[in-house]
């Protein structure tokens, strides 16, 4: 990429740029997978034939699939989703014909690493687990439930596993839900929000950071993470949430 006069991002290592303006290449790798776009057609179509020089590649056209990831776009607007992951996901883990629900977690839903009830096998619990991570990728409704049941991957037990199951019996009923991108007119403002609970780990007093960052209307990037440390008040906790979204 670098002989070709790419520019390596600093923030995200897959994604190189060339040019500027109008006549701006940006492009996405992982391994030998390219995502390429631009702002001209006739720039995009000359870097492709510098990769064929260079390399034996195949040119698959508009993007549709990519990493489990499904694209779709039209005039206007492009839309990003994981059903064909999530549906398999249900597959695999023997819900297909499960009941579907409308949240992915109770309200006010309070776990903790020491439980009464029995064990489960761990592996198994880890494997549901992290499948549901990869889908948060296009799936931020979920990601505050993912991670909160991620602290528990050490000695999952019968009480874990369900809500766990709960969060699949969700995913059941919103297999087509993804983000929408849509073509805005003038300036695209970036927007910003943060919140937090208090104390809403009941085994070590640590609260939840949750952050949402939108371009437009559409979300870009989002984290759902407990803090580092034990906030003695409910202003503390929203600061450090605040100052980890400004970070």
């Amino acid at each position: 990429m670098a002989a070709l006069g790419f520019n390596k991002c600093t923030k995200e290592h897959g994604v190189y740029t060339r040019g500027e303006g109008q006549k701006r290449v940006v492009l996405g790798v992982y391994v030998d997978d390219l995502i390429i776009t631009g702002t001209d057609q006739g720039e995009v179509n000359t870097f492709k034939e510098e990769m064929k020089e260079t390399f034996k590649m195949s040119d698959l056209g508009c993007l549709r699939y990519y990493l489990g990831i499904e694209v779709n776009q039209q005039p206007g607007w492009i839309t990003l989703s994981q059903a064909a992951y999530a549906a398999k996901l249900l597959e695999k883990f023997g819900m297909t014909s499960c009941n579907s629900v409308q949240v992915p977690m109770e309200n006010r839903l309070k776990l903790s690493k020491i439980s009464t009830t029995p064990p489960v096998d761990a592996s198994w619990y880890r494997s549901i687990v992290g499948s549901l991570q990869y889908l948060v990728h296009t799936r931020p409704d979920i990601a505050s439930s993912i991670g909160y049941v991620s602290r528990f991957m050490e000695k999952p037990t019968t009480e874990h596993l369900s809500v766990v199951k709960h969060i699949l019996r969700y995913i059941a009923g919103t297999l087509h839900y993804g983000l929408s991108f849509t073509k805005g007119n003038g300036e695209i403002e970036l927007k910003g929000y943060s919140d937090a609970d208090m104390a809403g780990d009941v085994d070590d007093w640590k609260s939840t950071t949750d952050v949402m960052f939108c371009l437009g209307n559409a979300p870009v990037t989002w984290q759902s993470q407990k803090q580092p440390v034990v906030a003695l008040s409910s202003c503390e906790v929203e600061y450090i949430a605040a100052s980890s979204t400004a970070c």
